[in-house]
C-alpha cells in the first residue's frame, strides 16, 4: 500500500518517522588551521570514523550505506574516505550543500534507517581548507554564475558590494540591519563572541581556547563592521562521523546506556519569505531556520523550553542572535538582551555552543553539523568533562548553508 503523504510537498527529513533511530557512536579529530598539518582528508576522516566506530563498539563491516559531506573535494572524495575503514562494498552517498553539510548527512543516514532500508548507517564530514577567508578577494562580477548570486544580489541591492570577504559582508550587512531594526549593540554582538571564546578554553578540540574580554572582542581587526575577528569563524581543516542506527540494532548489540534517541529533524530550504524583504536578515537563513524548528518542534511534541543545551551555527555573531529568534528563544530583536542577560552561557536558562560553537571551535564546512551532533550526544551522555552540562537531557543542533538550507535535529537520551 502506498503511504498517504499530508501535504503535496514535504521538506526533507519532515516525514514522520517510521522507525525509532539512535545515535549510536559518534567521533571526530581535533580542528585546526589549515596546513598546521601534513595530512590528506582521508587521513582525518580515517581517524574520525575509526574513533565512532569505537565509540559504538562496532566494526565497519555492520555499515550499510554511508553518506559523506565536502565542500572543497573532488567527486567521489567521499569512496575515498571511507576505502579507509573497510572495503565493503556499500553505496556511499557525496553529498555538498554547503555549510549545511555535515547535518545534510546526518539527515539522510537517519532517513535510511527510519525507512526500514538499513539498520546500521555512517554520517561522515570533512574539509581540508585553504588559509584566509573563504571566497576573499571576489568582486561582485564573479557571482554572477554562483548558486548564491541571488542571495548577494539582495544584498548588493541594498548596501553595494564591497571589497571584503563576501560570506562576511553579508553577514555584516545583515548585523547593520538588525542594530537599525532593533537596537542591537556592537556590544551585544560582541558578547557572543565573548561567550564562545570562552566555552572553548574547555574543549580540548578546538581550533582555538583562548578566552577574550569584551574589550578585545570589540577592539580586534574589523573584517566587515560591525563584525571583528574575533566574531567570525575560521577556515579549518578536520573531520567528523555518527554511527545511526534502529532500536533492533540497538537492541541486539546491548548499546541502549550508550544510545542517543533522534526525536526531531527537518531541512527547510529557501522560499519567497527570503528574497521578498530585500533584506539581508532573511537571505543569510532566518526564515528557513524557523520553518525548520517548527517542523521538529512539531516532530518531536517538545518546544525550545524543553531543551537544556544548544549547538547552533555561530558562522559570525550575528548569526547566533538570528538563530535564537528562529529557534523560538527569544522575540525578533530580542536576542541582543538574551546573550547580554547571560541566558545562554553556564548557568543561563540554556548552554548554547559549549564547544566554543563555529567562532572557537572551528569550521570544516563538511565536518561542523557533524561535531555540532558529536558534542551534544557527548553532553547528554554525561562525558563532556569540564564542558558538562548538569542534568542536560534534550539537545538541540542547528546547522545552516548559504544557498539555502537549514537542518535542525533534536536529540534526547534513552
Amino acid at each position: 500500500m502506498v503511504r498517504q503523504i499530508r501535504h503535496a510537498f514535504v521538506s526533507a527529513g519532515e516525514l514522520a518517522m517510521d522507525r525509532k533511530v539512535c545515535v549510536i557512536g559518534v567521533g571526530m579529530t581535533n580542528f585546526e588551521k589549515p596546513e598546521s598539518r601534513d595530512w590528506q582528508y582521508w587521513d582525518m576522516a580515517r581517524e574520525a570514523g575509526e574513533a565512532a566506530l569505537a565509540d559504538a563498539g562496532i566494526g565497519y563491516g555492520q555499515v550499510e550505506q554511508a553518506a559523506v559531506g565536502f565542500c572543497q573535494q573532488q567527486s567521489t572524495a567521499g569512496q575515498r574516505a571511507v576505502y579507509e575503514l573497510g572495503l565493503t562494498g556499500i553505496p556511499v552517498y557525496n553529498v555538498n550543500n554547503n555549510c549545511a553539510t555535515g547535518a545534510t548527512t546526518l539527515l539522510m543516514a537517519r532517513q535510511f534507517v527510519a525507512g526500514g532500508q538499513s539498520d546500521c548507517v555512517l554520517a561522515l564530514g570533512f574539509e581540508r581548507m585553504s588559509r584566509g577567508a573563504l571566497g576573499a578577494g571576489r568582486g561582485a562580477g564573479d557571482f554572477a554564475a554562483s548558486p548564491v548570486a541571488r542571495h548577494y544580489g539582495v544584498m548588493a541591492a541594498r548596501h553595494g558590494f564591497a571589497a571584503t570577504p563576501p560570506t562576511a559582508q553579508i553577514f555584516g550587512n545583515a548585523a547593520r540591519e538588525h542594530m537599525d531594526r532593533y537596537g542591537t549593540t556592537a556590544e551585544q554582538l560582541a558578547l557572543v563572541g565573548v561567550k564562545n571564546h570562552r566555552h572553548s578554553t574547555a574543549n580540548p578540540r578546538a581550533q582555538f581556547r583562548e578566552a577574550y574580554t569584551l574589550e578585545q572582542v570589540l577592539a580586534a581587526r574589523t573584517i566587515h563592521a560591525p563584525l571583528t575577528r574575533l566574531q567570525c569563524s575560521p577556515t579549518s581543516d578536520g573531520a567528523a562521523a555518527v554511527l545511526v542506527a534502529s532500536e533492533r540494532f540497538v537492541r541486539e548489540h546491548r548499546l541502549e546506556r550508550r544510545a542517543v534517541e533522534v526525536i526531531g529533524q527537518a531541512m527547510a530550504t529557501d522560499t519567497e519569505e527570503s528574497f521578498a524583504s530585500g533584506s539581508s536578515i532573511d537571505v543569510v537563513g532566518r526564515p528557513v531556520s524557523r520553518a525548520a524548528a517548527r517542523a521538529v518542534y512539531q516532530q518531536s511534541g517538545l518546544g525550545i523550553e524543553d531543551v537544556d543545551v544548544i549547538e547552533l551555527h555561530d558562522c559570525f555573531s550575528i548569526n547566533e542572535l538570528l538563530s535564537y529568534e528562529a529557534l523560538g528563544m527569544c522575540a525578533d530583536g530580542e536576542s541582543g538582551k538574551l546573550v547580554a542577560e547571560g541566558a545562554t552561557g553556564y548557568g543561563g536558562r540554556w548552554v548554547v555552543n559549549p564547544s566554543g560553537g563555529l567562532i572557537s571551535k572551528g569550521h570544516p564546512l563538511g565536518a561542523t553539523g557533524l561535531a555540532q551532533c558529536a558534542e551534544l550526544v557527548w553532553q547528554l551522555r554525561g562525558e563532556a568533562d569540564r564542558r558538562q552540562v548538569a542534568g542536560a537531557r534534550v539537545g538541540l543542533a542547528h546547522n545552516i548553508g548559504l544557498g539555502g538550507a537549514a537542518v535542525v535535529t533534536m536529540l534526547r537520551r534513552l
